[in-house]
Formats: structure tokens, sequence, C-alpha cells
């Protein structure tokens, strides 16, 4: 062998000399050492080798900007793709979906009441009046009213829970408003006029229906929402504005958190047909164990609904994520019957 050729040689005589100097000394120091020689010697392989968890999809790499010369030792940039935590609820109806409802789904001592009122964003006096109302009661907000932004983010400060009150297409020929959700819409534009709406009511955790008796029927135009929602992970609170509605079993299909309306406190404006609707809510609470009320920013519903709260009528007032957590309990106990 001339002399150009050992040299050419020399790391493989190298490694072959170490490699049998570490099998005579200590066989498992010597294999050990394999993992840092090939990561010295092909840095692309020892970089993903390393790669969190040890699965190849959680590292991603940036290209190489242009104007470099393309080169297999080319540095690699690689950065950890972390998972968000599930939220509290989805992680609940994920246990309670394989074993039955868990320890912290146990009914309370009292029966329990949510209220949400909705239509909010347009009446400024009136948004005001229900931000005043106890943080428990959730506020839904318009998103294409002007002033729903600061409003939203108010209501959230406040320790409201937010939610978007998105337009879908009634049965008959109302109109809910700008970027209404239709039936025979492409999934595409469903899922953009979606986001928009999102996007207009900062601080929300969850969307429920302007008017929609027609789009929240069917199943295929739900399918987008409940996959929009799952990702960004909110719930839909189902207004039932209809005779039949198909969101609960989409958003059980999506994985997506949901409960529905039980009593609509002003659908007849009148002060006396208010009060006995808040009656029948307590009446509904005591029967089931949970019931939950959708309410507006009328005059009449706001004040009699203020004064309703601040007495004691066997009942405890709870946000609306938690009744309608309870209430999924109890459907599931009652199906397993």
């Amino acid at each position: 062998m001339d002399r150009e050729s050992l040299i050419r040689r020399m790391p493989e005589i190298a490694f072959a000399v170490l490699f049998g100097a570490g099998l005579v000394l200590g066989g498992g120091a010597a294999l050990a050492g394999i993992p840092k020689f090939l990561d010295a010697a092909l840095p692309g392989m020892g970089a993903q080798a390393l790669a969190p968890d040890g699965f190849a999809h959680g590292v991603a790499r940036f290209a190489v900007p242009q104007g470099f010369a393309a080169s297999r030792y080319t540095p690699q940039v690689l950065y950890p793709v972390v998972r968000s935590p599930l939220p509290e609820w989805l992680s609940r109806a994920m246990v309670q979906m394989r074993s039955g409802p868990s320890p912290a789904l146990t009914p309370p001592a009292r029966p329990v009441i949510a209220i949400c009122m909705d239509d909010l964003g347009e009446d400024l006096a009136g948004t005001d009046r229900a931000m005043m109302l106890p943080r428990e009661v959730a506020l839904s907000f318009l998103p294409y009213a002007e002033n729903t932004h600061f409003l939203a983010e108010a209501a959230a400060k406040r320790g409201h829970l937010v939610l978007a009150h998105v337009p879908m297409q009634a049965l008959g020929r109302e109109d809910p408003g700008p970027m209404t959700l239709r039936t025979g819409m492409a999934d595409d534009e469903i899922a953009r006029r979606l986001d928009w709406s999102l996007a207009r009511v900062p601080g929300l955790v969850g969307i429920n229906n302007h008017e929609g008796s027609r789009f929240t029927a069917q199943a295929a135009g739900l399918a987008p929402v409940m996959a929009t929602l799952r990702a960004r992970r909110l719930f839909f609170f189902d207004s039932r504005t209809g005779p039949v509605s198909a969101v609960g079993a989409a958003a059980r299909a999506a994985g997506v958190m949901t409960g529905s309306r039980d009593i609509f406190l002003d659908d007849d404006p009148g002060e006396a047909a208010v009060r006995a609707q808040l009656e029948m809510l307590a009446r509904e609470a005591k029967r089931t164990g949970v019931a939950i009320a959708i309410g507006h920013p009328r005059d009449v519903t706001l004040r009699l609904l203020a004064a309703w709260l601040a007495k004691d009528h066997g009942v405890t007032l709870v946000p609306l994520d938690e009744a309608m957590r309870l209430k999924s309990g109890r459907e599931t106990a009652l199906a397993a019957r």
C-alpha cells in the first residue's frame, strides 16, 4: 500500500484500532461509543436520532436558504413540535367515554342552572347591563356587530365565559346576518365563514347558533364546523332554535364538547311570560338536576333576571361549561341504564 492510500484510509484504521481496543478493555463501552462516532461522522443522522421522544414526525426541518450550495454536510436546524395539552373538559369527556362518569361529575348537592345571554354587541346599553350580571352568566356576541371586539374583551376581563353567536341559516326567510353558514355550501366556505366569525370575538371559549334552525338540522354542514371547533378546542352550545338538531351527534362524533338549551326566557318578551319562564327554569333544574336557559338583552329580561338571581330559588347558578359537563354526564348515565 503506497503512502497516499495509507493516509486516505487512516480514519478506517483508527476506528478499527479503537474498536478492537474497546472490545479488549470492555465490549460495552465500545458499543456505547458507536452512536457518538456516527454523530461525528454523520451529523444529519445524529441530529435526527436525538429527536424528542424518538419520533421522526416530532422533528421539523427548515429549508436551506436560497443562495447556499447544496451539500450533504449542510447543517439542518431542528426544533421539537410540542403538542398542546388537552383542555380539561375534553380530557374529562374522553375519560368518561372510556370508563363512565368520573368522580368529578358527581351531581352537586343542589340542582344547578346556567344562563347564556346572546345577541350581544349591537345594543351597547343592553350589553353593558348583561355584563353586570353575575360572572357565571355566559355572554354570546354577534361577530358582525361593530362594537363586539372591545365588548367581548371587557366581558372576559369581568370573568364571564365569552361565546361567538354565529349566524346560521333559519328555516324561514330570516336573515341571520353577514357570513351566515348555509346548507349546501362547500366545506371550505363554511370553514372560511366560521373562521371570520371566530376571529371577531376575542377571548371566546365556544360558540352557539344565531338562528340556525335549518343549518343545525343537517349533519353534513356541521362536519366542517366541528372540525374547526375541535382544532381550536372550542365547544358548541346548541341554542335549539328548531324542532330537530344534529348538533349533539355531530359534536360527539368529532370529540367536541356540547350541550343544549332547555328554556328560552323571553321568546315572549312580556313581563309575566319572563317571570313564568324563570320559574320553569328552576323547576326543570329540580326535576333533572341541571337546566340551561338563554335570554336576550331586553330591558324586561335584564331587570327581572337580575332580581331573580339575587334570591334563593333552591338552585345554584354555575358557569355554562360546568352545566354542559353535568348534562353530558347525566345523559351518559341514563343511556347506560
